[in-house]
């Protein structure tokens, strides 16, 4: 899909008027909430605050399945990955190419599309960089060793990477580390945190706490409920929310674990009937963003346990909604649930334990949650973010 403001207007026009801005984003077919979440408002704050001094298009083709067209077998994980690989460094490449003169600015709101930077202006062009887990492989083969082609295809998007013009980074330990390893120098590098949804609220939604309700098998009046939001790979530590899960349960019998997001993996859904606590799970995805701010409003607390972040949105949108939040110690969780939230080694399930415990026996302060959502604005991320865009294009402009 491909969504216009305007279109009939040529390069030179545009050069006298207002800058055409293309936002690139991920295929909504992949699944990414966030990167989704990133891309809406971000167009929707520059259409409805930068109007008059910007035109914004959407560009957001419509994934094309190959394998999974196949009967019985496409739908088979490796065949849509494979599928993924395709559109990725195939197919929308072909939709941008002709497409290069049209634009005065290129801004990628997911860096692990990065290789599409070879295909446009390199000097025109704008990541978003949420994490540096998708460069792993090759900035630390020793910790995440993969196979060669693997790492053939990590090289070209960290190649695309490293030719944009300018990297906005979410979090100032992703810039940190993006500047330690010198991918950028501190020039092309800035910071701008993401925000909070304008649906999270403490303050009642009778409509979507009504749609939650009826989506909870039980009562959600029945019971204390922890909430877990995200998806279930492997550095979110969903290993250690279940053993967790099971230890905080032979103290209060009544706690329930609310997962919204990727459904468990086969493997995490083993551990928890090992540990007995699969029956005391609720599994929810898709839900609207009303929804999920109205799963915030019912949770008595956010346990978030990743073992690494780019960033941490739903600390800071349970925050946002009177939810208290006991997160991992990470640099970057600190750094954004600041003083707010309760921290916890990622390995130590006694400390996890013993903090939620306490947590669900008293009171948590939602003052200090709501003053630290309240830090983050969307309003002020695409403020930053247009002044970026000025940035490239007055390089751009200057004569070489």
């Amino acid at each position: 899909m491909i969504e216009t403001q305007a279109s009939g207007a040529t390069r030179s026009e545009t050069a006298l008027g207002k800058p055409r801005i293309a936002v690139i984003c991920d295929f909504v077919e992949e699944n990414w909430p966030s990167m989704d979440l990133v891309a809406d408002m971000l167009l929707q704050s520059l259409r409805s605050e930068h109007a008059a001094t910007l035109e914004v298009t959407r560009i957001c083709p419509t994934l094309r399945p190959r394998f999974g067209r196949l009967p019985v077998i496409g739908s088979a994980p490796v065949f849509h990955n494979a599928d993924r690989l395709l559109n990725r460094f195939v197919d929308y490449s072909r939709c941008l190419k002709p497409r290069v003169q049209e634009f005065d600015l290129y801004h990628l709101i997911d860096h692990s599309y990065s290789q599409l930077v070879l295909d446009l202006p390199p000097g025109r062009t704008v990541v978003t960089c949420h994490d540096l887990d998708t460069f792993g492989c090759v900035l630390e083969p020793e910790r995440q060793p993969r196979p060669r082609w693997f790492r053939a295809m990590t090289e070209r998007i960290l190649a695309g990477f490293r030719k944009a013009a300018h990297v906005i980074a979410v979090s100032a330990a992703t810039r940190d580390e993006i500047l330690r390893l010198g991918l950028h120098p501190p020039g092309r590098v800035t910071l701008i945190s993401n925000g909070v949804h304008p649906s999270c609220s403490a303050l009642p939604d009778p409509g979507s706490d009504s749609r939650l309700s009826r989506l909870l098998p039980i009562d959600p009046q029945d019971g204390i409920w922890l909430l877990n939001v995200g998806s279930s790979m492997p550095r979110k530590r969903l290993d250690l929310l279940l053993q967790v899960f099971a230890e905080v349960r032979k103290h209060l019998a009544n706690v329930r674990l609310l997962r919204v997001g990727e459904p468990l993996t086969a493997r995490q859904r083993e551990l928890a009937r090992q540990l007995g606590v699969e029956s005391s799970i609720v599994e929810l995805s898709g839900l609207s963003r009303e929804v999920l701010a109205a799963a915030y409003r019912r949770a008595s607390l956010l346990v978030h346990t990743a073992e690494a972040e780019g960033f941490g949105l739903p600390l800071i949108e349970a925050m946002a909604c009177g939810c208290p939040v006991i997160a991992s110690d990470l640099p970057v969780l600190r750094e954004v649930g600041g003083t707010a939230a309760t921290y916890r080694a990622v390995g130590d399930i006694p400390g996890w334990t013993g903090a939620i415990v306490a947590a669900l026996q008293g009171r948590g302060n939602r003052e200090s949650g709501f003053a630290n959502a309240a830090r983050f604005s969307w309003s002020e991320n695409v403020d930053r973010t247009s002044r970026v865009y000025k940035q490239v294009l007055l390089a751009t402009d200057k004569p070489r």
